[in-house]
């Protein structure tokens, strides 16, 4: 069972939905927290509940090297594995495919923050990862074995698994690699696309594309259009966006205008607060980040105010909850001194603090943007 239904317009072409899938619906837009190797980490999947989130994606590569496919599918699935009742996505393990391969070699993220002189050339590979055209060849981060994941490998990893939406097969890109590089990726990735539809066979997940082609207008408008006539059931923005947040803002531009109305559209690994309301009045439905959980682990809390450093000295003596307009019962329950405390005494449960209020500050940021949405305020 999967269906989207688009409940409201705006003039700014951000939209409501309903999306369905067999473990319920999410209303969108909606903001999709990751639970990498099946666990919003430092929460149970009651606490993730609790904390308002509507559902997880999580990482195919990792789950696969650990417990591996198998394990969780006897275990019934990732659902049951991990004692989560909502919906779930998982991605392909594309974004491995730059993370482990260029991005580790030129130290980049998708946006880029530095300029590297080692930019990516056409016929160029990374040092731990080999790219062909039918799939990719890993480093195991864990043994240091060679595996492949190609096409069929992702569906097949991901049918295992058994999550509602799952990913098609492709390369993320890095923002350094030059034009005849992002051309001949973007061939391999709708080559790649064709396959996953071709090896799906599960009628009980929904399968989305994923647009690449890099900060380049033309090929992001190229891929667009040809993932458009294909059969998916929404579709994944995926890649890179050049090296700054407002060539993201332009390059949705660029590919919503191609992508069917009546069908999902969820942004990968894209979601800090300054960017949300940007993406959602551009028509993103979903996206998923890990600011909110990776920020909470490093001692920071998101807020009306901005975000707050709590491993500063000064918050030791600040009695004030971490946020004042937050409702979550971490700020209704303890202060900004014992916080800091806690993160300088190095325990553990400061983290699990943090991740919950700022799972809920983002949940709540979002509500807030639908509820805006509703009025015609947006």
């Amino acid at each position: 069972m999967f269906k989207f239904q688009i409940t409201k317009k705006t003039k700014e072409k951000a939209r409501l939905g309903l999306l369905k899938t067999r473990h319920g619906i999410i209303e969108t837009p909606a903001f999709i927290p990751v639970a990498t190797q099946a666990v919003v980490k430092t929460l149970t999947s009651e606490e993730a509940l609790e904390a308002g989130c509507q559902a997880l994606i999580c990482n195919t590569f990792h789950l696969h090297l650990k417990p591996g496919e198998k394990i969780v599918r006897d275990g019934g699935g990732l659902h049951d594995f991990m004692n989560w009742s909502k919906p779930l996505m998982t991605d392909s393990a594309g974004y491995q495919v730059f993370s482990l391969g260029f991005g580790n070699d030129q130290k980049v993220g998708k946006i880029a923050k530095k300029a590297v002189l080692n930019r990516v050339k056409l016929g160029n590979q990374p040092e731990k990862v080999k790219i062909t055209e039918k799939g990719v060849y890993f480093q195991s981060p864990i043994d240091g074995k060679q595996l492949f994941i190609g096409p069929k490998e992702s569906i097949k990893i991901q049918e295992a698994l058994g999550a509602d939406i799952i990913f098609a097969f492709d390369e993320c890109t890095s923002p350094f690699a030059y034009r005849k590089y992002t051309e001949k990726s973007l061939e391999r990735t709708h080559s790649w696309s064709e396959e996953c539809l071709k090896f799906k066979s599960s009628n009980n997940q929904a399968l989305y594309g994923i647009i690449q082609g890099g900060k380049y207008k033309d090929l992001r408008r190229k891929s667009a259009k040809f993932l458009s006539e294909l059969p998916f059931d929404g579709f994944g923005i995926g890649g890179e966006f050049g090296d700054n947040k407002k060539t993201m803002v332009t390059m949705l531009r660029t590919v919503i205008e191609y992508l069917p109305e009546n069908k999902p559209r969820h942004l990968l690994g894209i979601g800090h607060p300054e960017d949300i309301e940007k993406i959602i009045k551009e028509g993103v439905d979903t996206f998923d980040c890990i600011a909110p959980t990776h920020y909470a682990r490093h001692g920071s809390a998101f807020t009306s105010r901005g975000k707050l450093d709590l491993n500063k000295t000064k918050f030791l003596k600040d009695q004030s909850p971490l946020d004042p307009k937050c409702a979550c019962n971490i700020c209704q329950s303890y202060t900004r001194s014992y916080i800091c405390h806690l993160l300088k005494a190095k325990e553990i449960t400061p983290l699990k603090m943090l991740t919950f209020h700022n799972l809920f500050y983002f949940n709540e940021l979002i509500r807030g943007i639908r509820e805006k949405i509703k009025k015609g305020k947006i």
